[in-house]
């Protein structure tokens, strides 16, 4: 079997194979892993071996945008930016997959199960890094985190579970009181609050909540505005970054308290240009 570099054509082939198999995945459909190999292998003359580890690197680009991937096939490092380009294109050219979640109204009568809250990334559990390099490097040059924010679909989704997450916990703490004071503030008011959820600590303290939403693995870089950090700073005492990832498939959280950038590296992206 040839050794040589995969062309373009052949990234587009093996990326839109993949995610034909992770449509399947996510929808909970069977499919043959080995079939789609096969039928790779007849269209680009590639062996078996090679077939599977593409689709493992495809899945650690998918990781690295913060994208689902298909967890049969272990995110593979080393892989060339030529395939992460692939896999952009098919998004590009398929926009439908990044609007795939839908929200509707929140029911204030049915409130889900609160959210499991886990402790955030740390130095200890960070990954190799050789890897981290990769894909942090990927997620710069394909800025998933400002994807996320324009087209604000996943955003959304996940400020509304967070919204139902605090009622159902005031609930099962014995402060329906509280509860029914909940506010969505983002979709109330609008943004430039600083924050997207207000509500209350068991003791009635307030709880200022901006979420952050993205799928795919937990240190999935994500955008901050001034203003957020300003509220940040202003209201320590009561203000917390809520970060959900792995959302589509079970939505998991962590929570980071002021000052933020003891826990992550803030780097400016975009700046206000004025006339002298």
């Amino acid at each position: 079997m040839p050794t040589r570099p995969w062309t373009d054509e052949e990234n587009d082939l093996i990326v839109a194979d993949y995610f034909a198999m992770l449509a399947d995945d996510l929808a909970g459909r069977p499919y043959n892993k080995s079939e789609h190999n096969r039928v790779l292998r007849d269209s680009i003359g590639r062996s078996t071996g090679s077939v599977e580890y593409k689709h493992q690197n495809i899945s650690a680009v998918l990781k690295a945008l913060g994208e689902d991937w298909i967890l049969g096939y272990k995110p593979a490092f080393n892989f060339q930016m030529a395939l992460a380009d692939a896999v952009e294109r098919w998004l590009d050219r398929n926009s439908e997959w990044r609007a795939r979640l839908s929200i509707g109204p929140t029911n204030a009568f049915h409130d889900p199960a609160p959210l499991w809250i886990g402790p955030p990334p740390t130095l200890s559990n960070q990954p190799p890094p050789q890897e981290l390099e990769q894909m942090l490097a990927v997620a710069r040059r394909f800025n998933a985190a400002e994807r996320d924010e324009r087209n604000r679909i996943l955003g959304k989704a996940g400020e509304e579970l967070v919204f139902g997450h605090e009622r159902a916990t005031l609930k099962l703490q014995g402060r329906n009181d509280l509860a029914r004071r909940v506010r969505w503030v983002s979709v109330e008011d609008g943004d430039g609050a600083g924050y997207d959820i207000a509500s209350f600590a068991r003791d009635g303290q307030p709880r200022l909540i901006e979420v952050k939403t993205t799928n795919g693995w937990e240190r999935t870089p994500f955008h901050i505005t001034r203003n957020e950090l300003a509220v940040a700073e202003a209201r320590r005492e009561h203000w917390c970054l809520l970060r959900l990832w792995n959302f589509t498939r079970e939505p998991k959280a962590f929570e980071l308290r002021p000052p933020l950038d003891a826990h992550v590296s803030l780097t400016p992206t975009t700046f206000q240009a004025s006339f002298n």
